[in-house]
């Protein structure tokens, strides 16, 4: 007889957990308390313009390529995936623009402009960004760790000594760049895992090689295409899916997670269960014993929200020709907005702005002669009992202020449809600690650059997946989350398909 599994949320993680268990032979129950799986990846339409409300890039698609081959399926069947070129055309205060792109020779041309000390570097910080890649294939990627303890069985000493574990990921841009445009374009890699430059661990310089060795990509007909897929394959894998259900509590034997009771009282008894409602958020909100001690409450301390975001959804009715599919418009001094974003929890005065404009690449997504904008800035995550509203129509001023000064000329003139989003929305609709996007934050002094562990120090049987656990936030890392907590099941539990057998 299967084992059953109950996952809490479909949002990427829980509906990767799914697919994957599902494919091992587990009965899996995915319980999502909105009208839809999919979890971030959301989408809002009017006016004739589409706007994706959560992720916008779309960066190593072979964790995707991987989740479908697993359960016998191709990815290519269900959605159109194109490169996205240049990939971020960048804006800085004093008129500087910065094409970034995979293009090499285009892009040394650019840095040669800049600085061309900068230029004969290049290459040399391009492949110590692979190697910082090639080494975290082996263990980061591949498994689910959560201390260097795990990683020495997967890397060697060497390996290890050069992720440079007591250097920041600045640290690295600065011993390869003068140019503080460069530094600062860099730098802001990191912002795919919601984390400063100046505390995340120097491994995560592989973010250039993720970008420019990868390279990105977009969905045909929007990023929620990724989430429809996922979707009709857990149909067809018959995974029992219920929308619109609350989870209430997660029900322990002991010392042992049992099930999961919903909102009406009815129980589910599970022989494992999956959240994908953060791992902080679960244990306060899912559990009767919350966080067990004040030990227990300190280590969690060690793990804090990753920043929220203020979204502007607005329909445009021109095309703005200087502007390409992903555009950042940079702070002028990096480091304060950092400083204040992270360090103080309070909102940058000059905050990088980014706009998506997904029309560029796929014209269906706007009418014809006109524009969709995603205009995203990073903020700070709530404090308890703290709300958004107070900065709604100031920090909107703000973002646009900066905007029309930086080159979309008369933006206020030209919106004709307009929606926001705000940390209050996000900590509403998907649980996320302080309306976090990416989860937990990665700093080496405050947890190593590690996530929670995915499986619960406190309940067999429990295990994590999203933002908050192994690897990490983003549309990559939480769909690999879901993937290697699978795997971690697989370590810890009897295998289905030869339990199954005979």
């Amino acid at each position: 007889m299967k084992k059953k599994v109950a996952v809490i949320g479909g949002g990427l993680g829980g509906m990767s957990a799914g697919i994957r268990l599902a494919a091992d032979g587990y009965d899996v129950t995915i319980v999502e308390q909105g009208e839809r799986l999919g979890g971030k990846l959301n989408v809002r339409n009017g006016k004739g313009y589409s706007f994706d409300t959560g992720p916008s890039i779309l960066t190593m698609p072979w964790v995707l390529e991987q989740l479908f081959e697993s359960a016998g399926r191709n990815i290519h069947d269900y959605i159109d995936i194109v490169r996205v070129e240049p990939q971020w055309r960048t804006f800085f205060e004093d008129g500087t623009t910065i094409d970034l792109t995979s293009d090499l020779p285009a892009m040394l041309q650019q840095i040669n402009e800049l600085s061309p000390e900068d230029a004969s570097n290049f290459l040399q910080y391009l492949q110590h960004c692979s190697k910082m890649y090639e080494y975290s294939m082996k263990s980061i990627y591949k498994k689910s760790v959560s201390t260097v303890g795990d990683m020495r069985s997967l890397n060697t000493v060497k390996e290890l000594l050069s992720m440079d574990p007591m250097k920041s990921l600045d640290a690295i841009s600065k011993k390869h760049f003068k140019d503080p445009h460069l530094q600062q374009l860099f730098n802001f890699l990191i912002m795919y895992v919601g984390s400063s430059p100046y505390n995340a661990p120097a491994v995560l310089s592989q973010l250039t090689h993720v970008q420019l060795g990868l390279g990105i990509y977009y969905v045909k007909g929007g990023m929620s295409k990724i989430g429809e897929a996922m979707a009709k394959l857990l149909e067809e894998q018959n995974v029992k899916v219920l929308l619109n259900t609350k989870v209430k509590r997660i029900v322990t034997e002991g010392s042992a997670a049992a099930g999961i009771q919903l909102e009406d009282d009815t129980v589910i008894s599970t022989d494992l269960v999956v959240s994908n409602l953060e791992a902080i958020p679960a244990y306060k909100t899912l559990l009767k014993d919350g966080i067990h001690s004040g030990q227990d409450q300190k280590g969690m301390e060690k793990f804090p929200p990753t920043v929220s975001g203020h979204v502007l959804l607005l329909g445009v009715d021109k095309k703005y020709n200087n502007l390409s599919h992903h555009n950042f418009f940079f702070s002028e001094d990096p480091k304060k907005e950092f400083q204040q974003i992270f360090q103080e929890g309070v909102l940058a005065d000059d905050p990088t702005v980014y706009i998506g404009i997904s029309s560029k690449s796929d014209p269906s997504q706007a009418p014809q002669g006109k524009e969709n904008f995603f205009v995203l800035t990073h903020v700070p995550p709530l404090k308890e009992g703290e709300t958004w509203e107070a900065n709604r129509d100031r920090y909107r001023e703000l973002v646009i202020d900066k905007l029309e000064r930086m080159g979309v000329e008369n933006l206020r003139e030209h919106i004709e449809f307009e929606y926001q989003f705000t940390p209050d929305d996000l900590k509403e609709l998907y649980g996320a600690n302080g309306g976090s996007i990416y989860g937990v934050v990665t700093d080496r002094k405050k947890n190593g650059g590690f996530k929670i562990p995915s499986k619960s120090a406190h309940y067999e049987n429990l295990y994590f997946v999203g933002g908050s656990t192994h690897p990490g936030g983003g549309v990559p890392m939480v769909t690999l989350s879901g993937q290697l907590t699978a795997d971690l099941i697989a370590e810890t539990q009897i295998p289905q398909k030869e339990k199954n057998i005979g």
